[in-house]
């Protein structure tokens, strides 16, 4: 089968819209969320909406954004919240792909989430393999365990997250089939990277500090680590973990903890349970979040629907 152009992105480093051939499908990409001066949705997101006009072919997102209401009237844009979709890929149907047409290029994001989304837009909004949008959801939520697919796989991209001749692997591996070969033996020796990566996340996780409901550690000088499994360590011992790593702090909860960070901190969009701001809001962020109200637990997504 014959792979449309793929492009991997974060929300806050979209390419130029010249860079996209063709009809563009994007899944799996946020809005971008105000952070400081620099970083909005104004500044990030909206040109490469407006920079590809009609060749937009379809937008499928599933994180919280207040700008989500600008495009409710669009056909394009298949918007969620992570509360009415725990993952981007099983909004991906049959349906929507019929009625969106041929594409030339998908842009989607570079995690586990983003990589099953692209493989089942390819695949005619089909599964690339029974459960895997059960799996999305468990690795995108952190609530249940993945299979094994999907455990290998998202140990793999955690391990070499940069690597986008993985991600490449990982969408051909998917769509055609899973077979023996070259991709898998490249998807297995990434995870078997992850669990040496575990060792360091172990050590960081020593470090914890508590300051009322948040746990948090500073990685400077530690070895290399998984930032979720860390954060995960963190909200073992507190509601709340943070991670400051190399000048940004990460600030995590459950999901469905009823915890917003992007409201109690005025970012605009994101995901609610887990943000990454400057670590020179840690001393705000932590009076922010110990002030707070106690929030109110949301209803966790039905991993049967």
């Amino acid at each position: 089968m014959a792979l449309p152009n793929l492009y991997f992105t974060a929300p806050r480093n979209l390419p130029r819209p010249t860079a996209l051939p063709g009809r563009v499908v994007v899944t799996d990409v946020a809005f971008a969320a105000t952070v400081g001066t620099s970083v909005s949705f104004d500044k990030i997101t909206l040109p490469l909406i407006t920079g590809l006009g009609d060749r937009l072919a379809a937008w499928v997102d599933h994180h919280d954004h207040e700008r989500h209401a600008d495009y409710r009237g669009d056909r394009r844009f298949v918007l969620a919240t992570k509360a009415e979709h725990g993952a981007c890929p099983e909004m991906v149907t049959p349906e929507l792909v019929r009625e969106v047409g041929p594409i030339d290029t998908i842009l989607t994001h570079v995690d586990l989430d983003g990589l099953y989304a692209a493989a089942k837009w390819i695949l005619g909004g089909r599964e690339p393999y029974p459960g895997a949008d059960d799996d999305a959801r468990a690795v995108d939520t952190r609530i249940g365990a993945p299979g094994p697919i999907g455990t290998r796989i998202d140990h793999a991209l955690r391990a070499r997250f940069r690597d986008d001749a993985l991600k490449r692997a990982v969408i051909g591996y998917l769509v055609g089939g899973m077979p023996a070969g070259a991709q898998a033996d490249v998807i297995a020796e990434a995870a078997r990277e992850f669990a040496v990566r575990a060792e360091g996340t172990a050590a960081l996780a020593a470090r914890f500090a508590i300051r009322g409901r948040v746990a948090w550690v500073d990685t400077a000088g530690g070895p290399a680590f998984d930032k979720t499994d860390l954060l995960l360590a963190g909200q073992a011992r507190a509601p709340v973990s943070m991670v400051k790593d190399s000048g940004q702090l990460t600030i995590a909860a459950a999901f469905g903890s009823g915890w917003d960070f992007v409201q109690l901190l005025a970012l605009g969009g994101g995901m609610p349970t887990r943000v990454t701001v400057p670590d020179t809001r840690f001393v705000e962020a932590l009076r922010v979040i110990n002030d707070a109200p106690a929030p109110v637990p949301t209803a966790v997504v039905d991993v049967g629907e």
